[in-house]
């Protein structure tokens, strides 16, 4: 066998021969095993690590575990410690042949993946982090250190071929980093980055991120067991070398390509190929001169310019970097962990041991600063839990560590088993023994009709994409802000909480302005906050404050609840999840908008408008003067349309509005009773329905007078009414409004069963909106004219006077049946009405 080749395979110090022909099979047909042949083996490990991954991040969801844990767990079940229990199918689809492939291709994903880390690491947000973060991130680290070097030689056996302080490095290094990704995205699970603690959190992370890699530079450098400490020297000295070449010549070459390419115009690909490959040289360079090839990727990545730059090569690498290659790096991690090789009592309790002081010293570090610069005792314990969470750079350390024979099997084990614990408690323990303090202060003006007229008006905006905002800005401005009655506007713009570019983002949220973005999102960010800070600018009466939240659409509808109570917002502004095309059709834009619009409508504490933007006025931010629009509201009755009518009563004192205010009333011909009959003279729903009719109706004619009066002498606003008596005759009235119309604000409608809409809620597209709401939103309306539904906060149980909190939210509304009970219920059940004028 001339063609075989024998190769000492490391792991288990045994020969193993392969062929270097066999990579691709010649089909199953011709008798080939594919799992004979490498190409088609790594083709079916790499399937199973991601299926098995992605499977452990869907069943570990509702605990709230980062995707670290699964990714190693993945790595533990595929490995000796459960699949490799039977040796026949671990020898079929993980032979020890495939390791060299798979190792390969896992540390070619882990070199790009660290050089995305150091893209999108902005150093400048470490200069501008406090004292405080500074304090917590080293003595953080300088606690667990010394309790890591306590326990190193406890596990250090005399018999290894291996330097002592070289083996207490590397234990130290493992138990003292904090990742900094992997709490990112714990806190916005637990929903705290946006407080004091959360941005303290991840200031001490990205620090102690920092001295991690130098330490692992170190740890690597020192890694030679057998040379002499003048090698060790060298190592150090040449990555510092490294480094200052990074710095004063790859960075300057790099910044020439940026200022080569025209503002707006996307990179060549000869300069992003350059990059990819200084990537590849980089780890060759490091990795020849004695560090990790990671340690040249990060930093090469930590060179680049931020910008546009890096934008467009996360852009290209983020997603078959991080979604497929990274994986199998944590996967071969758990294919190296036998946690069998762990015997007896004895080290399993030593095991917990060490997961106990090492949290405790963390916590203690932690603590020990936080008390010096005052901080409540409870936020120091949840800070040092935090700053225990595990990752990369530790999954790294421990990798390396093996490797080069510094940790043997079992000490390997164990230090995994203490990372995959660590991490997996920290977000169950800290949701049990913190919860932030709300304010719950109780507000009556949770709804423009409740408003003052002469007080300040306060809107939340919702934006998911820039798309949204010319409209959105118009609109604000047609709301006429006066100095009797200013705006304070509220944007709050949503972004999906997704793996390492949300970390960065969070903490950029505090960033100076006019510094590059980092990412698209960030850009985005930018744009949308730019818009609204020019629109502050040249507007009088409005303020507006910016802020961002990141979270999975699940529980956005939270943040968004809990900002509208906290700045005692009496409006909500949410974008339609639908969109115009070009031929003026509305198409979806992502189906999660949608479930974030129905949950916000089920749980706000104030009224909630929709917007389906058609664009108001183009696409065009206007002035103040020169803001000219036709609006009509068709009012059917009810607390909706009530306060549709208020916004747009505020809306006509603007000189440049007309509003024509179109009531529906019911004819002879109209079904009185919307109650099916019933035998039982005593069916207190007959009563019900009747009494919460007479008072709705009572309610509407009051208000309508009074809008009548007050607006009798004001030639911009028309009054007509509208005798219908059913929904197609409603609908035919509604088609025959005059074209000049640009924005319909109509009630949403909830509860209410009005025979003039009869028939239209069997076919609706999106009943979120309402019967009425999702005809004029439909593809087959009018295609420019932008929709306002609005729905009136109304309160729920004994709150007299509307104060106090709303009561648990209700699921989300797809259906107005669950409303329809609670108006069904006797009197003597329900809260007092909310809605009085």
């Amino acid at each position: 066998m001339a063609d075989v080749t024998a190769t000492v395979n490391r792991t288990d110090d045994m020969i193993v021969c392969y062929s270097p022909t066999m990579i691709t099979t010649n089909g199953i047909w011709q008798g080939d095993n594919p799992l004979d042949y490498s190409l088609p083996l790594f083709i079916l490990q790499l399937t199973l690590v991601v299926v098995t991954t992605r499977l452990l991040v869907f069943i570990l969801k509702p605990l709230r575990q980062p995707r670290v844990i699964s990714e190693i767990l993945g790595g533990v079940l595929l490995g000796p410690s459960v699949l490799g229990q039977n040796l026949h199918l671990a020898n079929l689809i993980f032979p020890l042949r495939s390791v060299m492939v798979l190792e390969t291709m896992a540390n070619v994903g882990l070199l790009y993946f660290l050089f995305l880390v150091g893209v999108e690491m902005d150093l400048t947000v470490i200069r501008r982090t406090g004292k405080k973060a500074i304090a917590i991130a080293i003595i953080g680290m300088i606690l667990p250190f010394i309790i890591g070097c306590a326990f190193s030689l406890i596990l250090h056996h005399e018999d290894r071929q291996m330097n002592r302080s070289t083996f207490v490095l590397f234990l130290g290094v493992a138990l003292s980093v904090t990742a900094f990704p992997v709490l990112a995205r714990i806190l916005a699970e637990l929903k705290l980055i946006n407080t004091e603690l959360g941005r303290m959190a991840m200031s001490s992370a990205l620090i102690n991120d920092m001295c991690a890699w130098v330490l692992l530079a170190v740890a690597i450098a020192l890694a030679e067991n057998e040379s002499s400490s003048l090698a060790s020297l060298w190592v150090i000295l040449s990555s510092v070398f490294f480094v200052v070449v990074c710095i004063f010549i790859v960075r300057p070459v790099i910044s020439w390509m940026i200022r080569r390419t025209p503002e707006g115009e996307s990179f060549s690909e000869f300069y992003i190929c350059l990059i990819l490959t200084g990537v590849m040289i980089s780890g060759f360079v490091t990795d020849a001169i004695g560090t990790h090839s990671v340690f040249g990727a990060f930093v090469f990545g930590l060179v680049i310019p931020n910008g546009q730059l890096g934008v467009t090569l996360i852009e290209k690498l983020e997603d078959f970097v991080s979604g497929l290659l990274l994986p199998l790096f944590f996967a071969i991690s758990g294919l190296k962990t036998d946690v069998t090789k762990i015997h007896g009592a004895l080290t399993w309790g030593f095991l917990f041991l060490v997961i106990i002081l090492a949290c405790a010293g963390k916590i203690a570090g932690t603590l020990i600063v936080a008390l010096f610069y005052q901080m409540p005792l409870r936020e120091g314990i949840v800070l040092g839990l935090l700053m225990n969470t595990k990752g990369l750079v530790e999954m790294i350390v421990l990798n390396v560590g093996r490797d080069q024979h510094v940790l043997d099997d079992e000490t390997f084990a164990i230090m995994v088993t203490v990372a995959v614990i660590m991490t997996s408690i920290i977000a169950p323990i800290v949701t049990h023994i913190y919860k932030p303090a709300r304010k719950f202060i109780p507000y009556k003006r949770r709804t423009i009709q409740r408003s003052k007229p002469d007080g300040e008006l306060r809107i939340l905006v919702c934006i998911h994409t820039p798309r949204n905002v010319p409209t959105i800005i118009n609109l604000l401005e047609a709301s006429h802000p006066s100095k009797k009655s200013p705006i304070c506007i509220y944007v709050l713009h949503l972004v999906e909480l997704t793996g390492r570019a949300s970390a960065m983002l969070i903490v950029h949220n505090t960033r100076k302005s006019g510094c590059p973005a980092l990412n698209r999102t960030q850009a985005q960010s930018d744009h949308i906050i730019n818009a609204f800070e020019n629109y502050e600018q040249h507007s009088s009466c409005v303020s507006v404050q910016p802020l961002t939240a990141i979270s999975p659409y699940s529980t956005m509808h939270e943040d968004i609840c809990n900002l509208a109570e906290d700045k005692r917002v009496a409006f909500i502004i949410i974008p339609f999840h639908k969109q115009q095309t070009v031929d003026g059709g509305m198409e979806a834009t992502n189906p999660a908008f949608r479930a974030v619009n129905q949950n916000v409508l089920a749980n706000a504490p104030c009224s909630v408008g929709i917007l389906v933007d058609r664009g108001l006025n183009g696409s065009t931010r206007l002035a103040a003067s020169q803001v000219s629009h036709h609006i009509a509201v068709l009012f059917f009755g009810g607390p909706d349309d009530r306060e549709a009518l208020s916004y747009a009563e505020r809306m006509s004192e603007h000189p440049g509005i007309s509003l024509t205010v179109m009531r529906f009333i019911a004819g002879d011909e109209t079904v009185e009773s919307t109650v099916e009959p019933s035998s039982d003279p005593n069916d207190p729903r007959i009563l019900t329905v009747i009494t919460d009719s007479d008072r709705e109706k009572q309610l509407d004619e009051e208000y309508i007078n009074d809008f009548r009066m007050k607006n009798s002498n004001d030639e911009s606003i028309v009054y007509t009414e509208k005798i219908v008596n059913n929904g197609e005759e409603t609908v035919a009235a509604i088609r025959s409004i005059d074209s000049i119309h640009d924005l319909f604000i109509v009630g949403r409608g909830q509860g209410m069963i009005s025979p003039l809409t009869a028939g239209l809620t069997d076919w609706s597209e999106c009943p979120e909106l309402g019967a009425i709401g999702d005809m004029l939103a439909s593809s087959d309306f009018a295609s420019t004219v932008s929709v306002l539904v609005v729905q009136q906060y109304v309160g729920v149980g004994p709150q007299e006077d509307g104060l106090g909190t709303p009561d648990s939210p209700a699921p989300p509304i797809d259906q107005y049946n669950s409303l329809l009970q609670m108006n069904r219920r006797p009197p003597q059940q329900r809260g007092p009405a909310m809605y009085s004028p």
